[in-house]
């Protein structure tokens, strides 16, 4: 992964003051807002919505990282975009004049059409911490399959809403086996630095790491990871670190140092919000439906796709059906809800001659989480940032790399928390069950036992040299591993398997994958970079040949 150690020097021997400056030159040239109000956000609420039997040349479904750079490209180059979300505008604020709940008091805003909260933390010194709450289209949805949790972000925004903003990109040796139809040069030439530039990726100040009240958790994982002679890495991000600063001097609203994560950032976080969607919008040419469902995309009869399409309110509730014609359509709903959505068009005949890969290659980058419990002299602070900003290296060896991740519960914990991305070959499979008119997943719960393998390979080392133990009160009554979960799901519509080598599925001319469906399971590091990168390759070469 392209990450900054902690040493001068990092592996491929450029120096870390380089390192900083090149991303800081990177943020210069695009310009980015460090942080945005309840207000700006405000300002950008979309036009009206779509039209019952509109006409129009591309449609988006849904409005993450593949979605937002399509909209954006296509824009530029002179196409309308409409895009249909799910999710809410997240452009209001509450009762509390925040768009966003803080973590540690979740309330309707907090999770997607459930009466009661489901944590990935569900426990915490013995007592379960899960609340009851009004049933809303709020902004993490925990999707509940057969063998795991997928957590999604549900709104405008996609995942970037709802994520902790690690900008990661993977070390070059392993990216042959991330995707392995991609050539490798394009990508680290021109795509991985054109998304991050997009993103506006940026890496923590090293000196203010050190003297940080808020990353006393992250020095105290640092020391541990190298008393066990493991690499520590700084990992970029997209949060403004000038704002993170003045939160710690109290000079302006906390929203990092107030554990703001789960459920949104109200301030300092750079969402697709304030990046490649503002863009999209600034063209004139872009439209967003929020709180619209796309149900099924059938060739039209004149040319291009009927789409029909839900508009739902925010309980949930269907209140209008329509149905507009596109002539080109991408799909963009994430790795489980274009997953979902290809499979049901497949199985139902709306788009019978997708091929049979559709739904296959699906995977949850190999995410586990643990907590230790530290001993007294090593205590983890009362205030802690809840922006991870590094992780420990044992890929080569072990097949994980472990983010230091925070406990912002306002108490002093002594805990130190991870989670865990691994090498794990297990890949399941989306499929329509008719009868229950719904899409299916047959991920095992027992291969989650090869990520805990590979995570044991960082943490039983280091409890051994510190003398410290796992905490078991974090998951459930005496259980050690977050294993029920994923933060990343990838795959379900594989690049060079359901679809060309560029997200063109194949039977249908003018439909196209361009999110984490395309990936195969895994990518060694936070996704959400490599899903941005591929994106624009892959957008550049739909606008260069089928436009």
């Amino acid at each position: 992964m392209s990450v900054t150690p902690v040493c001068s020097t990092g592996s491929d021997g450029v120096s870390r003051r380089r390192f900083i400056a090149g991303t800081s030159s990177i943020l210069g040239a695009v310009a980015l807002a460090g942080h945005t109000t309840s207000a700006a956000r405000a300002d950008s609420v979309a036009a009206a919505p779509i039209p019952d039997g509109a006409k129009v040349p591309v449609l988006v479904i849904g409005t993450g990282y593949g979605g937002s750079v399509a909209a954006l490209r296509l824009a530029e180059a002179g196409v309308d975009v409409q895009m249909v979300e799910m999710g809410k505008a997240w452009d209001t604020p509450g009762s509390d004049g925040k768009i966003f709940a803080n973590t540690t008091t979740p309330d309707l805003r907090s999770f997607w059409l459930r009466t009661r909260t489901k944590q990935p933390i569900s426990n915490f010194l013995g007592f379960p911490i899960d609340k009851d709450v009004p049933r809303h289209t709020g902004i993490l949805d925990a999707e509940e399959f057969g063998g795991i949790i997928v957590y999604q972000g549900r709104g405008v925004g996609g995942g970037s809403l709802v994520n902790g903003g690690m900008a990661v990109t993977p070390k070059r040796e392993n990216f042959a086996a991330v995707l392995p139809t991609v050539d490798a040069g394009e990508m680290y030439g021109t795509y991985y630095p054109r998304a991050n530039a997009g993103l506006g990726v940026n890496t923590i100040d090293p000196n203010w790491f050190e003297t940080a009240e808020c990353y006393q958790y992250a020095r105290v994982g640092r020391k541990h990871a190298q008393r066990s002679n493991f690499a520590f890495t700084f990992v970029p991000d997209v949060y403004d670190w000038d704002y993170m600063k003045k939160e710690q001097a109290g000079t302006v609203p906390k929203s990092a140092l107030a554990g703001e994560i789960l459920y949104g950032n109200n301030y300092g976080k750079k969402s697709l919000q304030q990046t490649y969607i503002a863009r999209a919008r600034a063209t004139g040419r872009v439209t967003i439906s929020p709180l619209h469902k796309v149900t099924s995309v059938t060739p039209a009869a004149g040319g291009g796709y009927t789409v029909t399409i839900d508009q739902i309110n925010t309980t949930g509730d269907t209140t209008a059906t329509k149905s507009v014609t596109a002539d080109k359509v991408f799909f963009a709903a994430g790795s489980v809800g274009t997953s979902k959505l290809l499979v049901k068009l497949k199985a139902t005949g709306a788009l019978p001659r997708l091929n049979g890969e559709i739904g296959k290659g699906w995977g949850d980058n190999g995410n586990v989480m643990c907590g230790r419990a530290n001993h007294l002299w090593d205590p983890t602070g009362k205030l802690q940032s809840s922006i991870p900003t590094a992780g420990i290296d044992n890929w080569a060896a072990g097949g994980a790399f472990a983010e230091v991740a925070p406990l912002p519960t306002g108490i002093e914990t002594y805990a130190s928390f991870y989670l865990s991305i691994t090498k794990t070959p297990h890949r399941a499979e989306f499929t329509w069950n008719s009868a229950a008119n719904r899409a299916e997943l047959n991920w095992q719960t027992a291969w989650k036992q090869t990520s805990i393998d590979a995570a044991k390979t960082i943490f039983d080392k280091i409890n051994s040299k510190e003398g410290t133990i796992y905490r078991t009160d974090l998951f459930g009554t005496y259980k050690i591993w977050g294993d029920h979960l994923t933060y990343h799901p990838l795959g379900g519509a594989v690049l060079g398997k359901a679809t060309d080598n560029y997200g063109r599925l194949a039977g249908y001319p003018g439909l196209y994958v361009i999110d984490g469906a395309l990936i195969p399971g895994n990518t060694s590091v936070n996704p959400f970079v490599t899903i941005t990168a591929l994106a624009e390759r892959n957008i550049d070469k739909v606008i260069a040949t089928d436009l």
